[in-house]
This record gives structure tokens, C-alpha cells and sequence, in this order.
């Protein structure tokens, strides 16, 4: 997915970040935590989320619509899959 091997390196990290703090939120639930506490946890996993998500509509972006020499196709066509990704993410 990645254009850079650096790129994917970060984004993986970032995915193994959120992968820890979904087994707080799970460890978090088998302990009977506070609803407050549960929440709080699930509230970091969605901002962490969605951190994610707008690093990878940002490389899109560049790569596939913003990037000089594209053709009006490929642009086209990178604008077309960014836009049904953010119509799902905005339900």
C-alpha cells in the first residue's frame, strides 16, 4: 500500500499502537472495569483510528490525485476511490 518501505514501517507501528490499546479495552472489560474507564480506552482506540485513517487519505492524496504527471484518468480515478472511502467513513 505504502509508496516508501519507511511509510509502511510507520503505519504498521501505528496499527501494532492500536492493536495494544484494543487489548487494554479487552483487558479492561474482563476485569469489570469502571464504564469510565472502558470508555476512555475505546475513546483513545477511535482517535488512534482515525489518526490512521486520515494518514492513509493523505498519502493517497499525494500519490494518486495530487502528484504531478498523473494523467486525467489516473487522477480521475484516485479521486473516485478516495471519495467512496470518505462517503463510508462519514456514516
Amino acid at each position: 500500500m505504502a509508496h516508501t518501505t519507511k511509510d509502511n514501517a510507520d503505519l504498521v507501528a501505528r496499527v501494532r499502537r492500536i492493536a495494544g490499546q484494543v487489548g487494554a479495552v479487552e483487558r479492561a472489560l474482563e476485569s469489570s472495569a469502571k464504564c469510565s474507564e472502558v470508555l476512555h480506552l475505546v475513546a483513545a482506540v477511535r482517535g488512534a483510528v482515525n489518526g490512521l485513517l486520515d494518514e492513509i487519505i493523505a498519502e493517497h492524496l499525494e500519490a494518486h490525485v495530487a502528484r504531478p504527471g498523473l494523467d486525467d484518468a489516473d487522477r480521475a480515478a484516485g479521486a473516485a476511490d478516495l471519495l467512496t472511502v470518505i462517503r463510508r467513513y462519514s456514516k
